[in-house]
């Protein structure tokens, strides 16, 4: 592995060398006044005058792409060797925002205000300004701002593959999917197969494709960017989608299982892979195929990352509204969570922190959770919008669920629900909310809505209805036998 590792790095150094007018320019823009002005492996001009800052940059971008656990220690090494990079202090305030902790926003105000004093120096590119004002625009209350400054990096250069990854990350982040697939669609001939990234940006568009319904061509354009990226978990994890979606629950866990090289080198995010074949496994029918998972691996490491206690929390609720007793592993969960109530950066996270305070019987702290979601939502910014709605009526609804009011659950829950896109996430993430307020309408006899509910959640699943679907339909069937029954006596 290390003497891979060395061979990368070396391929990657030979590439920065290479003088400018020696490099395909995808983007068709005009050369920089610099001839000898050095490109990354996006293709992009970089302000950096050492081939070794351009391969800590390269090695970076890779980890990144490919969520590694390798890309911020890359990353330390070229704030270190080349602190006057202000591209490099714009991307650690910006990854920094994507972990949605609040303590992080001062580390993204520090990025912020060190990259504008570098951009001052003078030398950066077009690029590398735009990357600084992405980092702004999200510091003032408005990540869509960091969109538009990225797309507005991708017209520079439809080739920059980095670029195009921040883009489709923060759209994730927004529950943006049809905007995520019309950024991947329109720079996708600029980063062709000769481009030296162009598996991670099928993987892009696979996942686009996927959470835009279109899983024929999802599934085909993930397992193509593994034939050019073998490490590209975010394209595996794009196909494990349309499985879950279709109700290939076989082919799920067989593509997971024949495909580790593609996600055990990663970050927390292969926690997050373990997830999804959980999901495959709970479809099934397998609580103890699981629940092992989730002691193993998916809850191995007791993170407080919000992704990682998304993956738990929801996890947990599918197995209870089963009927499967968790025992403890509620416990763990809400007093992280507990003590990350007042972050107030996702309403995606906020709300899965919700799901850890009632399943662990919190209602004093789902109390003041609520209350802090309904502060949050008077403020400015994209984040309050969405905290405002559908984020306070789902926090209401979640609540009410947790304290067996199912009829006050759906009120707010059905209410919500046309808008859990805006919360981000992906279609697989929000089912728990999908699968919360069907069981709210169950519950509280609401039997005409929760059917059209779930017919609609089997439409979007490519008409597959999958164990859920099939359970709670039977229900609703023998709860209007019942009641006809009942009416013939």
């Amino acid at each position: 592995m290390r003497a891979l590792a060395r061979a990368c790095d070396a391929a990657l150094a030979q590439f920065a060398n290479v003088p400018q007018t020696w490099l395909p320019n995808p983007g068709g823009q005009p050369l920089a006044e610099s001839t000898t002005m050095l490109r990354d492996i996006s293709t992009c001009d970089v302000s950096l005058t050492d081939a070794d800052h351009v391969t800590h940059w390269n090695n970076m971008t890779l980890g990144f792409l490919a969520h590694g656990q390798s890309a911020p220690v890359h990353l330390g090494k070229l704030l270190e060797a080349a602190p006057g990079f202000a591209m490099a202090h714009a991307a650690k305030g910006l990854f920094s925002l994507l972990m949605g902790k609040r303590e992080l926003v001062s580390v993204a105000q520090e990025a912020l205000s060190t990259a504008q004093t570098a951009l001052k120096q003078g030398g950066a590119t077009e690029r590398e300004r735009l990357w600084v004002a992405a980092l702004d625009g999200w510091l003032q209350g408005y990540p869509r701002l960091a969109i538009a400054r990225m797309e507005d990096a991708l017209r520079l250069n439809p080739a920059d593959t980095l670029s195009m990854k921040l883009s489709h990350a923060v759209r994730f982040v927004l529950g943006d999917n049809i905007g995520m697939r019309r950024s991947i669609e329109a720079v996708m001939p600029a980063q062709g197969p000769d481009h030296p990234l162009h598996g991670y940006a099928l993987g892009c568009l696979a996942f686009a494709l996927e959470e835009t319904g279109e899983y024929a061509a999802a599934e085909h354009a993930g397992r193509r960017g593994l034939d050019y990226a073998t490490d590209d978990a975010w394209g595996l994890h794009a196909v494990a989608h349309v499985c879950d979606m279709t109700h290939r629950t076989r082919d799920g866990i067989a593509l997971i299982e024949a495909n580790a090289s593609a996600w055990d080198h990663c970050n927390n995010f292969r926690f997050h892979v373990w997830w999804h074949k959980a999901l495959l496994h709970l479809d099934e029918g397998d609580t103890d195929r699981v629940l092992a998972l989730y002691d193993e691996k998916i809850r191995a490491e007791k993170t407080d990352d919000f992704r990682d206690l998304s993956n738990a929390s929801s996890l947990l609720v599918r197995l209870e509204l089963e009927g499967t007793d968790v025992g403890h592993r509620w416990s763990e969960l809400a007093e992280l969570s507990e003590a990350r109530m007042n972050d107030g950066c996702l309403v995606f996270a906020d709300l899965h922190y919700m799901l850890a305070l009632s399943g662990d019987k919190r209602n004093d702290a789902v109390a003041r959770m609520t209350a802090r979601v309904a502060q949050s939502a008077t403020q400015s910014g994209d984040m309050a919008s969405v905290m405002a709605d559908p984020g306070l009526l789902a926090a209401r609804g979640l609540s009410a669920f947790g304290e067996a009011q199912y009829g006050q659950a759906f009120e707010n829950l059905r209410a919500a629900q046309p808008k859990f896109q805006t919360m981000g996430g992906s279609h697989a993430q929000r089912d728990v909310f999908e699968r919360i307020t069907i069981e709210a309408g169950l519950r509280a006899g609401r039997l005409n809505e929760t059917e059209s509910l779930l017919l609609a959640r089997t439409s979007l699943r490519a008409g597959k209805p999958d164990a859920f679907a099939q359970s709670r339909m039977a229900q609703i069937a023998e709860a209007r036998g019942l009641h006809v029954g009942l009416a013939a006596e």
